[in-house]
This record gives C-alpha cells, sequence and structure tokens, in this order.
C-alpha cells in the first residue's frame, strides 16, 4: 500500500541535518522529495566523514554516513541558485510543488527571488517551511545556529552533565545533534498542520520554524520545575530530579541497570520483591514525593541491594513484576537486542554499488505503509529525470544548462 503523503511534492533546499531529518520523514510517508543541491559541492554532509559507506567490493566510497542518515527517498538535483536561469529552474519546480523547506539564513533567499512571497504569488497553496537558528524575528534573526551553540543556549546543557562538587563536574552537550533533530521532527508536525488546513481553506502559508524556539519549547518538565520554584534546575548527573529510585545502579557484574520507578505501586513491588518490604512503609520513602525529599539516604540502601545480583538477572526478576529495569547498552548492542530487530529498526536499501544500511522510520501505522523505496541519491543523479519529467525540459536545454554551469 503507498504511504499516507503519496502525491504530494516536496522541494528540499535544505541541508545538514534540522530540514534534511524533516524531508526525509516526508519521503519515508511517501512524499516525493526533490533535493537541490549545488551542482559541485552538495549537501555539506556529504563531506562529512569518514566513515564512509562501503560498496559491493568492500571499498570506501564518498558518501558520508551523515549524509546517508537523513537523505534516503529523495531524488538529488544539482541547480546553482546563484544563476538567475537556477533561481528561474527553482521557482518552476515551486510551481509544481505543495511544500517547500529551506534552511537559508534569514532574508538570503529574498536576494534570489525564492521567497515566500515571491513563490506565494506563483503557487498561492505552497506551504513553505523556513528553518534557521534563532527564527525570522528577534535581535539574533540574522545569525546562523548551530546544533551545539543552541543546547547551550537553550539551557539544554545547563541540566546535562555531572553535577557540580563531584569529578567531572561541567555542562555537556547531547551525544546527537539534538537541537537540530527536534527542529526536523517539529518542522514535520507544522507541515502537516498546514496540509490539513489546505484541505479547508485551499491555501498553503508560512512556517517560521527556529532551532533555539524547539530547544527552549522541549526544557519541558525542566522549564516547569523552574517556573514553580522559582529555582533553576541545575545538572542532576546520574539521577532524575523529580523521581526516586530512577538511575543507575551497579550490579554484582560489575555493570549498571537503569532501574526507573515511576510511582509508589512500583516501589512497594521493588522492596517485597528484593525482601525490604519496611522501606515501603517508611514515612521517608512511602511516597515519591518523600523519596525525592530523602534520595540520598535511599539510594546508598538500593545500591548495597542491587550489588547482589547480576545485571541480566535484575533485569528479568523485576520485569516479572512490573518493574521497569534495563541494561545500558552501546550502539553496537542495541542494533543486537532482540526487541529492537522484533520492530525493525534496521533496515537494507540496494544501491547500485551496494547495499546502504539506515535506521527505520519509527512511525508504524495500521494500514498504510512507510515507503524506504530509495537509497540516498548520488549528487545529482536525478536531474536530467526530474527536469525531464516535471519541466518538460529537452535534452538540448538540458545540455545548454549543463554548459553555463547552472546544473551539472
Amino acid at each position: 500500500m503507498a504511504g499516507p503523503l503519496t502525491g504530494l511534492r516536496v522541494l528540499d533546499l535544505s541541508r545538514v541535518m534540522a530540514g534534511p531529518w524533516c524531508t526525509q520523514i516526508l519521503a519515508d510517508m511517501g512524499a516525493e522529495v526533490i533535493k537541490i543541491e549545488h551542482p559541485t559541492l552538495g549537501d555539506d554532509t556529504r563531506h562529512w566523514g569518514p566513515p564512509w559507506v562501503k560498496d559491493k567490493t568492500g571499498k570506501e566510497t564518498r558518501e558520508s554516513a551523515y549524509y546517508l542518515s537523513a537523505n534516503r527517498g529523495k531524488h538529488s538535483v544539482t541547480v546553482d541558485i546563484g544563476q538567475p536561469e537556477g533561481q528561474a529552474l527553482v521557482r518552476e519546480l515551486a510551481a509544481e510543488s505543495d511544500i517547500l523547506v529551506e534552511n537559508f539564513k534569514s532574508g538570503g533567499l529574498a536576494r534570489k527571488g525564492l521567497d515566500y512571497a515571491t513563490l506565494e504569488a506563483i503557487n498561492p497553496g505552497l506551504i513553505y517551511c523556513s528553518i534557521t537558528g534563532f527564527g525570522q524575528t528577534g535581535p539574533m534573526a540574522a545569525m546562523a545556529g548551530y546544533d551545539y551553540l543552541i543546547q547551550a543556549q537553550a539551557g539544554l546543557m545547563s541540566i546535562t552533565g555531572t553535577p557540580e562538587g563531584e569529578p567531572g563536574a561541567g555542562p555537556q552537550r547531547v551525544g546527537m545533534a539534538v537541537s537540530d533533530l527536534t527542529t526536523g521532527m517539529n518542522a514535520t508536525i507544522a507541515i502537516l498542520g498546514a496540509l490539513h488546513d489546505r484541505h479547508r481553506t485551499g491555501l498553503g502559508q508560512y512556517i517560521d520554524m527556529a532551532l533555539l524556539d524547539v530547544q527552549v519549547s522541549w526544557l519541558a518538565n525542566q522549564a516547569l520545575n523552574y517556573f514553580c520554584s522559582g529555582t533553576p534546575p541545575t545538572r542532576t548527573g546520574e539521577y532524575h530530579p523529580n523521581l526516586v529510585p530512577y538511575q543507575p545502579f551497579p550490579t554484582a557484574d560489575g555493570e549498571k541497570v537503569i532501574i526507573a520507578i515511576g510511582n509508589d505501586g512500583q516501589f512497594k513491588r521493588f522492596c517485597e520483591a528484593v525482601e525490604r518490604p519496611e522501606l515501603a512503609t517508611d514515612p521517608r520513602f512511602n511516597t515519591n514525593p518523600e523519596r525525592v525529599k530523602h534520595r540520598l539516604e535511599l539510594i546508598p540502601l538500593i545500591v548495597a541491594i542491587t550489588r547482589s545480583r547480576a545485571s541480566h538477572e535484575w533485569i528479568e526478576m523485576l520485569g516479572t513484576i512490573g518493574v521497569p529495569c534495563g541494561p545500558i547498552q552501546n550502539i553496537a548492542q542495541v542494533f543486537e537486542d532482540s526487541q529492537v530487530k522484533a520492530r525493525g529498526m534496521k533496515i537494507e536499501l540496494t544501491s547500485e554499488t551496494g547495499d546502504v544500511p539506515g535506521v527505520a522510520n519509527p512511525i508504524k501505522y495500521s494500514r498504510t505503509t512507510l515507503e524506504y523505496h530509495k537509497p540516498p541519491p548520488r549528487l545529482g543523479e536525478d536531474t536530467d529525470s526530474v527536469l525531464e519529467r516535471l519541466l518538460h525540459k529537452g535534452a538540448s536545454e538540458i545540455s545548454a544548462l549543463r554548459q553555463k554551469g547552472v546544473v551539472k
């Protein structure tokens, strides 16, 4: 069966991560995504290696793992939008598209006649999503924004890392480009909302997405902790600021497991299972607010208990009584995890040069399907076919554009 967005066309003028992550989700859901790239450089992330994907013979290609992570299902078309002929091509493609996603600096595309006001006049139904570091308004609107900067400015690093006074204390970045990824997800949500509105009105609209806005919004409960207490949350390292016990615990085999107790019933079952029922009735520990208050007293008691068994024993035993417990796995272990395998979270796409690995989209529909029909494209591999199919350009016209360097 076809994906839920089959029949929609996306013109993708974005690069690096936030925009491509959004358009890859749209491609997985069945949309046709036309990725516009510079004729010689392409997406910046094509060069962000090693590591590189290997071909059928085991030889490294020049396609970076980073690029592959966010560009499956797309058609690569090379266009030099610095040239008037290139700008005209993009306008023609925009007239045939439902959605446009771009992540140029604020005002960057207006100078090329590729801004929303210009393209809306050509295609009133166009949904135009701009992704920037700081948005289209405010004193920092013209500045470039990168994930690391956003994690710091939006407060995420202030609550991530080892607490003050402990060895290795200091703010840390999250190990993924989380601001980019969450902005790509929010951009997808915004686009789907605009599509629903277009079903009612027939009109597209402009979407202003900022990495800073998204990361601030994802402070979630920590922002509310601040609003309600007046005290900025700080780094808590391994433990949770609002739940106890909810952290790693050492085991007999020298490893750690996460025990994540989310309510008093789970805590009572845990205490009964480890033959310490008195802990669940102790006034210091019988409710979560009291456990949070007396965390420093409770945690050493649990540590003494968890050191008595191996990790796999705790995971099996606590699982049988409905107390959340799990391993701390590296990425190699993740893709060998039986549950991850059962959910089909690793995929392989076949290309001319060899199989390309990927991580599956986590969305699972009951009726429609997701589509993994096309591996991440080589630079410009779809230029001629897209220009012929959508814009009805003949071979001689495409050849003339190629000679001028407008396409490659």
